[in-house]
């Protein structure tokens, strides 16, 4: 039996028959597999639940308690179980803390289900593992060859040498809450920045929960209680709505900025109302997606969440067979 034959997808999601579980499910069901606590991934009302440690922890931060799963399952990285005679482990999928491929094996065949993944390092989760397999499901978020991200740590120092330029502004740095925000402090950190970095408070509860697991933020001060002038020559980091809106206005004459994927694209940048654009994405680029599909070395790859057609017939080229899943309910997220 091949896996495209257990794997089914269903409307509620990606549906491992054998195993009774769907993975990422767009709506409540009695057993789930998330691969990551991005709310178009880890939603919430499901019965039991089965997830990395830290993804779980970040649904419980984010849903509450009640609404994180009837029963939570932590799932280690490697560890193995059996499910209705399916083997199922994950692996690190370089997204986001805790961030997840679910791995597959029934009857000598394996499916991977990737999740969101990045093949850029970061310092903040384990990296992305490539893993052999039959079937293989990818996202395509930037499947088009004008997608080639550059090297994160360049784009860091773009904003750092802005900030020197101009040390009586606020650079205000748009990112989603979890993964880039903590993610940027990391690669500042990274480039020697060892100043403080502002935060809205919209932002700190998940900077807590990872350095609860490990992950050093530095010297993390909340942007509402500092006086104007002490945020001049300062990094400030703010929900990518917050950027544009009154909280801003309180800034010492801000540098808008937006860190994502999409600021290669110069319209969407100006249409932001962005002054500094950074590339930095918590995605697989169009050579990284590539790139992953050939290691996988699978025959059948199913593509979701993103430009599909591209991706599909670029692997045509390869010999690989490719299907458009077309799943409704995963978010083209501005600040991927």
């Amino acid at each position: 039996m091949k896996a495209t034959e257990w794997l089914v997808p269903r409307a509620e999601g990606l549906y491992c028959a054998p195993g009774d579980f769907f993975i990422d499910p767009l709506v409540p069901v009695p057993r789930a597999v998330i691969t990551h606590g991005h709310a178009d991934h880890a939603r919430p009302d499901h019965g039991a639940v089965l997830a990395t440690e830290e993804t779980l922890a970040i649904m419980r931060l984010r849903l509450g308690e009640d609404r994180a799963g009837a029963t939570q399952q932590p799932l280690r990285y490697g560890e193995e179980l059996t499910v209705g005679g399916v083997r199922l482990r994950l692996e690190p999928a370089g997204h986001v803390l805790g961030s997840a491929q679910a791995v597959m094996e029934r009857a000598g065949t394996r499916a991977v289900v990737s999740g969101d993944y990045k093949r850029a390092p970061d310092p903040t989760c384990r990296a992305f593992a490539p893993v052999p397999c039959d079937l293989f499901v990818t996202e395509a978020t930037f499947a088009l060859p004008v997608f080639r991200h550059p090297d994160p740590l360049r784009e860091i120092d773009k904003l750092l040498r802005d900030v020197k330029l101009f040390p009586d502004r606020t650079h205000v740095v748009g990112c989603y809450a979890l993964g880039k925000c903590q993610r940027l402090i990391a690669l500042l950190r990274q480039a020697g920045y060892d100043g403080p970095v502002w935060l809205h408070g919209a932002l700190r509860p998940l900077c807590g929960l990872y350095e609860r697991f490990g992950v050093a933020l530095g010297d993390l001060r909340p942007a509402t209680e500092a006086a104007k002038g002490e945020l001049c020559g300062g990094i400030v980091l703010a929900p990518p709505g917050a950027i544009a809106d009154r909280w801003a206005r309180r800034l010492a004459d801000p540098v808008v900025c937006l860190a994502s994927g999409w600021m290669q694209v110069r319209q969407r940048a100006k249409s932001r109302g962005v002054e500094l654009p950074l590339i930095i994405s918590d995605h697989a680029d169009w050579d990284a997606l590539l790139t992953t599909c050939r290691e996988v070395g699978a025959e059948d790859i199913w593509v979701t969440h993103g430009r599909e057609d591209a991706l599909i017939h670029a692997l045509a080229g390869f010999g690989i067979r490719g299907r458009a899943l077309r799943l409704i309910g995963y978010e083209e997220d501005e600040t991927a």
